[in-house]
């Protein structure tokens, strides 16, 4: 008996099309608002029919605001945050699942913990951490005596300070405690089969040689996965490189896409400059996605278990 599937498929289809009207529906919204004049906004408001001053409102964008400076700056920042975070996971993972340790539950119960405390809990903190890491060692020098010992011999006290505030690392660093990433690989680790790390020892390789030359192959399409998650994360962060970075030449694309909105409450936003630059914004991650989504499906389908 054959079943007729042709209701289902039509209703899969319809729901398909649904969701690419409401994926595609902004984008779209977007890129007509861009192509027209400020003048013509104002008079005639949103539309649905596309102007022919696209080019012009790119062009202003790119020539006349920081914004291509801050989506350097997003770029950076957000690689270095994938990158470390992949790169912490993947190590932690590989060592709560292939060192049968009593504690390791404990440690990867610790590690999912920081799930629980997103960077808007810990602000205030993070932000006085950043803004003087060298407090804890100057703290250290003082109640050892050390300070005093040193301004004894040298006539100076030592005062270490040194702020991350405004530099890549220091709009990186608080993002990197997340506990996702390790999940992840815990759960692709624990797909393998065990006499793989058991034929490995046999050959000869050590822990080390085993994690670089067999397991790191095999887990490719996990790390695309993941630093494409990652990285739109750290793209996306809003409040912590809005205050972290105070300099406009330092700031992300995402707090300098806010800042071409006017100040003066009375003014009418130049909203086609600013939909111009969200296409700016949004180009980096859309094609990351669009060249990448094959490996984000299979390295998230590769972690169940």
């Amino acid at each position: 008996m054959i079943e007729d599937t042709r209701s289902l498929d039509r209703s899969a289809t319809c729901l398909l099309v649904l969701g690419m009207l409401f994926i595609l529906g902004p984008l779209a919204v977007a890129l007509i608002t861009a192509s027209q004049s400020y003048d013509d906004f104002l008079r005639d408001g949103m539309t649905l029919i596309p102007g022919n001053h696209l080019i012009d409102n790119l062009r202003f964008v790119i020539q006349e605001t920081p914004l291509p400076r801050q989506i350097w700056n997003s770029i950076v920042v957000a690689t270095l945050v994938a990158t470390i975070k992949c790169v912490i996971a993947f190590t932690t993972a590989f060592g709560i699942v292939h060192f049968r340790a009593g504690y390791a539950k404990i440690i990867f119960g610790a590690v999912l913990i920081t799930n629980l405390m997103p960077l808007d809990l810990r602000f205030i903190t993070t932000y006085q951490v950043a803004s003087d890491i060298g407090a804890p060692f100057q703290w250290l020098l003082d109640i050892t005596g050390i300070s005093w010992v040193i301004e004894m011999v040298f006539g100076t006290r030592p005062h270490l300070s040194y702020s991350l505030l405004g530099t890549y690392f220091g709009l990186a660093a608080p993002l990197l405690a997340n506990g996702t990433g390790t999940f992840l690989f815990r759960q692709f680790f624990r797909t393998l089969p065990a006499d793989l790390s058991k034929a490995a020892k046999m050959d000869g390789a050590g822990p080390l040689r085993f994690m670089l030359d067999i397991l790191l192959p095999l887990s490719r399409a996990n790390f695309a996965a993941l630093f494409v998650l990652m990285f739109l994360g750290g793209w996306t962060q809003y409040l912590w490189p809005l205050v972290a970075a105070s300099k406009p030449e330092m700031q992300t694309a995402v707090v300098g896409l806010a800042r071409l909105s006017p100040g003066d409450p009375g003014q009418v936003p130049n909203y086609p400059v600013i939909m111009a630059g969200a296409i700016l914004v949004s180009i980096i991650p859309l094609t990351m996605i669009a060249l990448l989504q094959r490996q984000i499906v299979r390295g998230l389908t590769l972690t169940e278990k």
